[in-house]
Parts: C-alpha cells; sequence; structure tokens
C-alpha cells in the first residue's frame, strides 16, 4: 500500500517538474521527499512482517 502512495506520489513530482508547475507550498521536492518516506514505511513494515526470508524458508 505504501509502495502504491509512494509511485503516485513520485509520478506527480514528476510532472510538476516537467510541466514547471510551481503551486507554491507542495512543489517537486516536498512531493519526492514524501514518496521516499513512503517507500520507507513500505520498507520497514515488509521487514517487521519477515520480509524475504520467511517466503524464502516455506519452500524448501
Amino acid at each position: 500500500m505504501f509502495a502504491i502512495i509512494a509511485a503516485v506520489l513520485f509520478g506527480l513530482a514528476l510532472l510538476f517538474q516537467l510541466a514547471g508547475i510551481d503551486p507554491g507550498l507542495i512543489d517537486a521536492t516536498t512531493l519526492t521527499t514524501a514518496g521516499l518516506l513512503f517507500l520507507a514505511l513500505n520498507f520497514a513494515v515488509g521487514t517487521a512482517t519477515g520480509g524475504w526470508s520467511r517466503r524464502f524458508s516455506r519452500r524448501r
């Protein structure tokens, strides 16, 4: 879920930069920082629930 939010924020940041839109408080840098925050939350939740190591151990 957090990764989807991060992808949307990164997409909006890219559109703002390409179109040259500067709406004031929320600009491309703010959206990129928020996207990185949600990406970090996605990694933290994945690690807390077992992540890759748990999935690989079940296949054996």
